[in-house]
């Protein structure tokens, strides 16, 4: 297939989220795929029996406010009357623009490294009715209504200071303005950055996601942390039963269980410099990441890219850094040994 076929294509195939895509793209590739693109934790927190009551009751207000205390005490939130739960961090990032008192514009940073990867933030935000800009720096966000920070940043890891993020934030509330941070793999960053203790110094919400440091995108959970004025907003618009009776029973039992999180905090740290070793063996460049994926200069990342889904290991590529893929972490021994043997026929022809 020629470049600029491929390169249409991929506009709208993402191999972590469409595995029967992935199919039909590579068909004679052996299975099953390693799926290396959607940077979650390969080894999920491990799910214990639910009593059929977590699917056949709603959900009373009880478990939501345990589910709010635990995500409180992980995610280091001021209280639980901070911390709003719902299905996933997407729609929360579309209920935050949309109850931001009298926001007009929004600005995304996006410097040079973030590729594609704010993709779904910009169609939240437009979806929302704000006008929107992309800026390469944190200093052009401040004349926003809604300044929107991934932070640490998908996928080169870039880290921005805490402090550097409250002075933006302080500069954007004396404009009435607001900021939102996401710190969807905050998990595996330098926790004491996060912005979750300091949502009553300034306007900021933060999201985090549950899904991707416990290896469990399909449970559909996340967080909102911001004032409780705001918070109480953004419940009222989720509604009562925003989420599932199992979302919340697995949810308050992973996020109570500070010991896992340590050990796969040190776990997912080693995996990723030995994915690093392997990368640079095969030549490849790594400039990047987070303790679950890594960013890595290929030259050719399309010829890569197809080379790797031949042998049934899929990744992220970025259209438009033609240089760079993203590798998530594999999760064993075979997929690490896959992965070796893929990089090890060198690019396609």
């Amino acid at each position: 297939m020629r470049r600029a076929a491929i390169d249409r294509d991929l506009a709208a195939f993402d191999p972590g989220r469409d595995i029967a895509a992935a199919r039909r793209r590579f068909p004679d590739a052996p299975l099953p795929f390693i799926d290396l693109a959607s940077g979650i934790n390969p080894n999920p927190y491990p799910l214990s029996a639910l009593t059929p009551a977590a699917f056949t009751h709603l959900p009373g207000p009880e478990a939501f406010a345990r589910l709010a205390e635990v995500a409180a005490a992980r995610y280091n939130a001021p209280s639980a009357a901070h911390v709003v739960c719902a299905p996933g961090s997407r729609i929360l990032l579309s209920c935050v623009a949309s109850l931001s008192a009298g926001a007009r514009h929004a600005a995304v940073l996006q410097p040079p490294a973030a590729g594609q990867a704010r993709i779904s933030h910009r169609e939240a935000l437009i979806a929302s009715g704000l006008s929107l800009s992309l800026e390469p720096s944190l200093g052009a966000l401040a004349a926003a209504d809604l300044a929107l920070v991934v932070n640490p940043d998908d996928p080169d890891g870039r880290l921005i200071p805490r402090m550097r993020l409250l002075d933006l934030a302080a500069d954007l509330g004396r404009r009435g303005g607001m900021l939102l941070v996401d710190e969807a793999d905050m998990d595996v960053a330098t926790l004491s950055e996060t912005l979750a203790r300091d949502v009553d110094r300034a306007p900021i919400a933060v999201l985090r996601t549950f899904g991707k440091f416990h290896g469990l995108s399909g449970l559909r959970l996340g967080f909102a942390i911001s004032a409780p004025a705001f918070a109480s907003r953004l419940r009222a618009m989720l509604g009562p039963w925003a989420v599932s009776g199992p979302a919340l029973a697995v949810g308050t039992a992973a996020l109570a269980d500070a010991g896992w999180a340590r050990q796969t905090r040190s776990d997912l740290a080693y995996a990723a410099v030995r994915l690093d070793s392997v990368l640079e063996e095969a030549g490849l460049r790594v400039e990047g990441g987070t303790a679950l994926f890594r960013l890595a200069r290929c030259g050719d990342a399309l010829r890569w890219w197809v080379r790797l889904g031949q042998a049934g290991v899929l990744v992220r590529r970025f259209p438009d850094r033609p240089e760079m893929l993203r590798f998530g972490l594999p999760r064993d021994e075979p997929g690490f040994e896959r992965l070796t043997a893929a990089l090890a026929l060198g690019p396609a022809d």
